[in-house]
């Protein structure tokens, strides 16, 4: 999935009620920027770290900036957008890339369910149980090379794996996918000590018979795109 105009180098100056910040660019101007991140964002929203912003000229948004990736300057990126994994999941999906659910052919996003919810992706096959897909994003590493899930608290994300475990009790399939926005990470594991519930709902979720799958990402100024499976270690 290319974005959709050429990301901007910037440093950040802070990051601030959750969904702005405050960056400088590259020629010394200052510029506020949307932040597409309810989370933490622990180890990723540091005063001077380098970030990559994607420009828009749409008069709808308020603000002309999106912030997508940071830099570690070391080779590795981090994508912050958390609604990246969807939009490059569905190209992934549509393609037929995710061998798990190859057989699918029609993939539908966004689709209603459960209770007051909207399954990521529905998939729908012809001799096939519908498969529920439901996607997070995960940008957390506290240790080299493991990426974690959630960086905080995420009581929606615990109704998501219940509603999960519902649809595999009414016959369907169920899968959760964890798309890691990080290109340093070969493993994955639950962040259990950040929230103690949503590590006890996957338990339930798992034992019930809720697929878990997880790809790594394949990240620059120009792309991001669905990488390789990911072993998890829970």
């Amino acid at each position: 999935m290319r974005f959709q105009t050429d990301l901007v180098p910037a440093r950040l100056i802070r990051r601030y009620k959750r969904f702005l910040a405050d960056c400088t660019l590259a020629d010394g101007r200052e510029v506020t920027a949307h932040c597409a991140n309810p989370g933490s964002m622990m180890g990723l929203a540091e005063p001077g770290m380098k970030i990559w912003l994607e420009p828009n000229d749409d008069p709808k948004k308020k603000l002309r900036f999106g912030w997508r990736l940071v830099d570690h300057e070391n080779g590795h990126f981090t994508g912050v957008d958390t609604s990246v994994p969807n939009r490059a999941l569905r190209v992934a999906l549509m393609a037929r890339q995710i061998k798990p659910l190859a057989d699918y052919a029609l993939v539908r996003p966004e689709v209603k369910y459960g209770s007051n919810s909207r399954i990521d992706f529905l998939l729908s096959q012809p001799g096939l149980p519908d498969a529920y897909v439901e996607v997070k994003s995960v940008t957390l590493s506290r240790q080299p090379g493991l990426a974690e899930f959630p960086d905080s608290v995420t009581k929606r994300g615990t109704k998501h794996l219940n509603e999960l475990t519902t649809m595999v009790s009414e016959g369907h399939r169920a899968v959760m996918l964890y798309l890691i926005q990080r290109t340093d990470c070969d493993r994955f594991d639950l962040a259990r000590d950040i929230d103690p519930t949503y590590g006890a709902a996957f338990k339930t979720a798992k034992a019930a018979g809720v697929e878990v799958l997880c790809f790594d990402t394949i990240i620059s100024p120009e792309s991001v795109d669905i990488g390789t499976a990911i072993n998890v270690i829970s």
